[in-house]
């Protein structure tokens, strides 16, 4: 298996069967989709069985321990792709994008491609100007203090050599600050990577689970924390 794709999922009844279909038409990969449902309590976990009963390359986990950080957890646990690449469950990101991600990684011997919203190159549709904002100043802020030129640093969508995710750990986050542990160890620990341009578009069905103020703290941990890490690794 070359590739898992890592989808997290919380009450996403109206957006699986469709992701699946888009998967299986747009990717030119050898892959397998895991999803990791998180508590859902809508019809999520029966749609994805009724879904796996065709698709033999559809697997399904539910998390024991509630939350986003738990499902990346048991994500990379049980995956069995040599890469894994993680794809949130509303669609809002172009799967033309993960076709370039695999060739990269593998073509060039990475541990991760990271992908950027915010590039000259990007094509980003209807993302809320509050997080749009919000999102700007913070990675540019963690940007400033880590010296580095990538800009989306918070953004899900990458693509990881499953080895390399493995010698991140642990991963200690419990939410969305997840997605920011996660490239910042890659950068502490000096592994290679790359910083593509990415399409981004606003999801159409369902609820987003992101809510600033609930994460703000627990963004900043992610950050104090990872940074606190780079500085004992270079010691």
């Amino acid at each position: 298996m070359n590739l898992t794709i890592l989808i997290p999922v919380k009450n996403e009844e109206m957006n699986i069967e469709g992701l699946v279909l888009k998967i299986k038409k747009e990717l030119k990969i050898d892959y397998e989709i895991l999803f990791i449902d998180d508590f859902s309590s809508d019809n999520t976990y029966s749609k994805i069985i009724d879904i796996k009963k065709i698709e033999k390359n559809v697997f399904v986990i539910k998390n024991k321990i509630q939350g986003l950080g738990e499902s990346i957890r048991n994500g990379i646990k049980f995956s069995n792709g040599e890469y894994l690449t993680i794809f949130m469950s509303d669609g809002s990101d172009d799967l033309n994008n993960l076709n370039d991600y695999f060739n990269l990684i593998k073509n060039n011997n990475l541990d991760a491609v990271f992908g950027s919203r915010f590039l000259s190159q990007s094509v980003v549709k209807n993302y809320p100007k509050t997080k749009y904002y919000l999102n700007r100043l913070f990675n540019n802020f963690i940007s400033l203090i880590y010296l580095n030129k990538y800009n989306d640093y918070t953004n899900a969508f990458k693509i990881y050599k499953k080895e390399s995710l493995l010698s991140i750990q642990p991963i200690v986050s419990e939410s969305f600050n997840v997605f920011l542990e996660l490239p910042l160890k890659i950068i502490n620990r000096k592994l290679k990577y790359e910083i593509v341009p990415i399409n981004w578009s606003g999801r159409e069905k369902g609820n987003s689970k992101f809510k600033i103020k609930e994460l703000r703290s627990k963004y900043l941990f992610t950050l104090i924390y990872c940074f606190a890490e780079k500085i004992l690794l270079l010691k």
